[in-house]
Order: C-alpha cells, then sequence, then structure tokens
C-alpha cells in the first residue's frame, strides 16, 4: 500500500517558489535517504506542494520527525496560515477510481419550453348611462 505525506506551502511574506529553491533539495535527499519511493512538486497560483510516497508508515513518520524537515517547515513564508502537512496525497488528488464524465452539451440541446398560460378575455357589456342630460 502507498504511504504518501503531502506537504502544502502557501505565499506569505516571500513566494512559496522561493522557499522551495532554497529548501527543496534538502528536503527531496532527506526522503530519499528515508525510504521514499517517488516524489512530485506542483506549482500553483498559491504556492507549491509536494507529495512524497514512502515504503512505510515508519520511514513516512521518521522523515517527518528529522531536523531538516522541521527546520524547512519552520522556514515557510507564512508560518502562521501558509503550512498544510497531512498523510496521504493532495487534496485534488480524489479517489482511485475515475469520475464519471458528464454528458457534453449537444449543439441542438435547448431549453425546456416554459408551459404557456391560457387566458381569457371578453368584451365588458355596455351599460346604459342613468342620467341623461338635458339640454
Amino acid at each position: 500500500m502507498d504511504h504518501w505525506l503531502t506537504i502544502e506551502v502557501f505565499d506569505g511574506e516571500s513566494t512559496a517558489s522561493l522557499w522551495r529553491l532554497a529548501r527543496g533539495d534538502a528536503l527531496t535527499e532527506a526522503a530519499l535517504t528515508n525510504g521514499a519511493e517517488q516524489w512530485v512538486w506542483h506549482e500553483h497560483r498559491w504556492g507549491v506542494v509536494l507529495e512524497i510516497e514512502f515504503k512505510s508508515e515508519e520511514s513516512r513518520d521518521a522523515f517527518r520527525a528529522l531536523p531538516v524537515v522541521t527546520a524547512a517547515l519552520d522556514a515557510v513564508p507564512d508560518p502562521t496560515r501558509g503550512l498544510l502537512v497531512y498523510p496521504g496525497r493532495g487534496g485534488g488528488a480524489g479517489s482511485r477510481m475515475p469520475r464519471k464524465p458528464r454528458p457534453l452539451p449537444m449543439a441542438g440541446a435547448g431549453a425546456v419550453p416554459v408551459p404557456m398560460e391560457s387566458v381569457k378575455m371578453g368584451l365588458a357589456e355596455a351599460v346604459p348611462p342613468m342620467f341623461s342630460e338635458v339640454c
């Protein structure tokens, strides 16, 4: 079974891309020397995401406890709200089963017709005047 660890770093006083340039090599080296099988970096407009796959939970937890990892996570651009670390793949990974595709809109598709309400209109009856004018 896969044992992933996801680290999401958000932009703050500086960009998360600069944090990746400064700390990324140390993180990937530490991951490789502690049993990582693969890793992938994702760049987003709001920051960066590092996903690392380990052989076992023990190697994943040992990596998380390393001083180099703690130092890198302490140096994120926004230390109060700019860091998410959690087991598993990133939030956009979803389940292993692909989603069913939605039906594509066809060229001949149109809106459902709105039912017309029938309105009855009639003429009012002529009422003779009650008072006639005297000339």
